[in-house]
């Protein structure tokens, strides 16, 4: 544990080795979990100067804003950082869907005792 960090009033995020850390995507009114990324440095700093959610891909391997193609932005209400700084919480207000395949949340599934997937 790093007892400064973990008190701390100065925004020092924990990158893991690749300079990202986790961003989990809520929605402001409802509280619903929407999706899961990643932010470095620059989709911090990016999202901090816009008020609209980007993000690291690391399939695509650059940054990329929300909704950047489909329209369906991000807008970021409230940025919140965990107790040692390694994981973020994006409260937003998502213009459409947040899921790439179109629905409101990238959380669809459940994932029943016997491994089978159950769409909800």
């Amino acid at each position: 544990m790093d007892q400064a960090r973990d008190e701390s009033a100065r925004f020092d995020p924990r990158f893991d080795a690749a300079g990202l850390v986790t961003a989990i995507v809520v929605d402001a009114a409802s509280g619903d979990i929407l999706m899961v990324a990643h932010m470095n440095d620059a989709a911090i700093a990016k999202t901090q100067a816009t008020g609209l959610a980007h993000f690291w891909s690391r399939s695509r391997g650059r940054l990329w804003q929300k909704g950047e193609t489909s329209g369906n932005v991000l807008t970021v209400v409230d940025l919140r950082v965990d107790c040692d700084q390694d994981a973020l919480l994006l409260r937003v207000e998502p213009s459409g869907p947040a899921c790439h395949t179109g629905r409101r949340s990238c959380f669809y599934r459940r994932i029943e005792p016997d491994g089978r997937l159950v769409f909800l």
